[in-house]
């Protein structure tokens, strides 16, 4: 009698143990971004294990309420995993496995079943190959990418583009209602909303340039370039893009939120999602040279602001602005 009930209490034990595992929620990417939106999962009671490939990382995740591992086969239990990473070739790694893996990525890791929730801004091409191969094992897959900075991210004010099988959106919605403010679920192709993120990032980045260029016509005037804006702003431009990233170019405030590589890597997949459809962006093919033009000049650690750094530049403006202004 006495030995069925330790016996039961150890099943039970088990099963617990079972279940806490199957309740985490994997997390890969671990930057800016991914750290303030798995912090916030756990500061709302969700169990996060994040996986990062440096030992000396896991005591800055520690105290944001996460544990870690440098050994991704944790992961495999949980019943979503979550990935915020730079780029398609990162994206491809973690799912498939590379050489600096010593074991399977997330498609053959992952059990039949379990959803990867990639909130990356990938290539819609890449998108699709990834749903069809989380498939072809039995997983989901939902592409939710993200709009907003790391202190939207930080704040929970990140819009999220949702898209994937309806039942499996429906599964990631109360993560995505913890990590963002407004969720826009647009169908059941995960290249969709990889491709309207794409589309987001290329119509913020010409915002940019345009900002970059009005303001240093008012620079080279003599002129402060603030009144203008301010006007902007209040009447026919007074959405986020403008009212943010104006404020930023006219402060010349370039300290960095979405550096430049990562913002060229955006711009140069607009580019080629437009080239595929024989669709002419002549507008954001000058956007993509002036972001190489930032680079060459050894800005590549500013933010994509500093579009207005080389519009200025451009104009003959030879200022030493304040690079790392908050």
């Amino acid at each position: 009698m006495f030995d069925h009930e330790f016996r039961s209490d150890s099943n039970d034990s088990e099963s617990r143990e079972r279940k806490a595992v199957r309740d985490e929620i994997g997390f890969i990417g671990l930057g800016h971004m991914g750290s303030s939106m798995a912090a916030n999962l756990a500061a709302a009671g969700r169990q996060v294990i994040a996986y990062v490939r440096r030992p000396d990382q896991m005591e800055r995740l520690a105290a944001l309420g996460l544990k870690s591992t440098t050994d991704i086969s944790k992961l495999f239990a949980c019943e979503m995993v979550i990935t915020m990473l730079p780029d398609d070739d990162a994206v491809r790694d973690v799912v498939f496995g590379a050489e600096n893996f010593s074991i399977n990525g997330l498609a053959l890791g992952l059990k039949a079943g379990a959803i990867h929730l990639s909130m990356s801004t990938i290539s819609s091409a890449t998108a699709s190959f990834l749903a069809s191969e989380h498939a072809r094992y039995g997983q989901g897959y939902v592409a939710a990418p993200v709009f907003g900075n790391p202190q939207a991210a930080k704040a929970r004010q990140l819009f999220i583009v949702a898209a994937g099988a309806a039942a499996n959106v429906d599964r990631c919605r109360p993560i995505l209602d913890v990590i963002g403010q407004q969720t826009f679920v647009i169908g059941t192709d995960p290249a969709e909303a990889n491709l309207v993120k794409l589309m987001g990032n290329m119509m913020t980045a010409t915002a940019l340039e345009v900002l970059g260029e009005a303001v240093a016509l008012f620079l080279k005037r003599g002129l402060d370039p603030r009144p203008f804006i301010d006007i902007m702003t209040s009447t026919m431009f007074g959405g986020r893009v403008h009212k943010i990233y104006g404020d930023k170019i006219v402060k010349q405030n370039y300290a960095p939120g979405f550096v430049m590589p990562l913002a060229f890597k955006d711009v140069r997949l607009a580019l080629a999602e437009a080239e595929n459809a024989r669709v002419p962006m002549p507008s954001v093919s000058v956007v993509r040279d002036r972001m190489i033009t930032a680079m060459a000049r050894g800005y590549a650690g500013l933010d994509w602001t500093a579009l207005g750094l080389i519009a200025a530049e451009e104009a003959g403006l030879n200022f030493a602005p304040p690079l790392a202004v908050n």
